[in-house]
């Protein structure tokens, strides 16, 4: 069956925000590329300030999820960071699980809903965590085991 991996940009901070998600995850990062690592392009879309930034980072999340990311290059432009077309869903094993993942990635940013049960039976809660990313972590009893 196909897989679904969230894939998110961000301007510059994309090494600083996967090791504060590393922090409240876990694990270790399956690939981290930087721009500097490509082959030499003749018109790079990256100033040589930028050749230290991510070009691709990979975060294994769970048994089958992987979180991925970049900074996009000045010579892109820039990612909107208040967009709110998508957020990133978590489905937790658990309410303790659900709460550790709410709680360490929304430090530091915006919660829009918080975590709790809701009205339609799962424990859930959502917000815009300190990066820009917005986040909705779920656990649904009905759905475990």
């Amino acid at each position: 069956m196909a897989q679904i991996n969230p894939y998110v940009m961000f301007n510059g901070n994309t090494e600083e925000a996967f090791n504060f998600y590393k922090s409240v995850f876990g694990g270790e990062f399956a690939m981290i590329v930087r721009f500097k690592d490509m082959p030499a392009d003749p018109n790079p879309k990256w100033t040589e300030s930028e050749a230290n930034n991510i070009m691709h980072i990979a975060l294994p999340i769970g048994k089958n999820s992987l979180l991925m990311a970049n900074d996009v290059p000045s010579g892109m432009g820039r990612v909107n960071e208040n967009e709110n077309r998508s957020k990133i869903s978590v489905s937790a094993e658990s309410k303790e699980e659900a709460d550790k993942i709410f709680n360490g990635l929304s430090a530091g940013g915006q919660v829009e809903f918080p975590i709790g049960d809701s009205p339609w039976g799962s424990y859930f809660g959502m917000f815009r965590d300190k990066y820009g990313i917005e986040w909705m972590v779920d656990f649904d009893p009905r759905q475990k085991g």
